[in-house]
């Protein structure tokens, strides 16, 4: 019996790892890339105090765990939020400051696990509220922790700005841009998961599928 248990947890587990195994790696990927692109300036058109190229590159993320939770549920996707921050963090640490290391693992994981009970509870809705609005609500969140843990009280990066008509701390005026090409890349991000609704299918609807030869 005991030996039973044992074989059906070990091979529950390594069907877990294979489901997760390209997730975690794009997951990874994303995350290291953001936080050494996040300390360069995006220059062109003179956006330098507004946004860093890691603004283009991190909202990916929230497409993936949204593909994740689409197919293999809630708790695989918060199961790739876990590993993915662990993973990620422990190689940010040797490729961006500790500080940019602090900020980007907590804001990924609060961020993130938001996404995936936002996602959630609206996957039954039409096909793109839910990762529209888990993508945004999560975003928002993952910003403001962020820049805020990452370079608040910095004194370069406090010096005010404007933006907007608005007269901000620098780190303040790099959140907000870097929030707006979030719902902007929140939108065209709809596009992929879109096309790929047909091919990423829900676990629970592969398996009432009829057998095929």
């Amino acid at each position: 019996m005991a030996s039973t248990m044992k074989m059906a947890w070990m091979s529950k587990a390594m069907n877990t790892v294979k489901a997760l195994a390209l997730p975690v790696l794009a997951m990874t990927l994303i995350v290291v890339a953001s936080n050494i692109l996040v300390q360069i300036p995006f220059t062109s058109f003179g956006m330098q105090d507004y946004l860093t190229w890691g603004a283009f590159t991190y909202p990916i993320t929230f497409l993936v765990t949204d593909l994740t939770n689409r197919r293999y549920g809630a708790g695989m996707a918060r199961r790739l939020v876990v590993v993915g921050f662990l993973i990620a963090v422990v190689l940010s640490i040797g490729l961006a400051t500790p500080r940019i290391a602090l900020a980007s693992g907590t804001a990924f994981l609060i961020g993130q696990l938001l996404d995936v009970s936002v996602f959630n509870r609206l996957r039954r809705m039409s096909w793109w509220q839910a990762p529209l609005a888990g993508s945004l609500v999560g975003s928002a969140l993952d910003t403001a922790l962020f820049f805020s843990i990452a370079f608040a009280g910095i004194p370069e990066m406090s010096m005010p700005v404007s933006f907007a008509g608005l007269v901000v701390p620098l780190w303040g005026s790099l959140a907000l841009a870097d929030f707006c090409v979030k719902v902007l890349l929140a939108l065209l991000a709809l596009v992929p998961y879109g096309a790929l609704m047909s091919v990423i299918l829900p676990v629970d609807a592969l398996r009432r599928q009829p057998a095929t030869r």
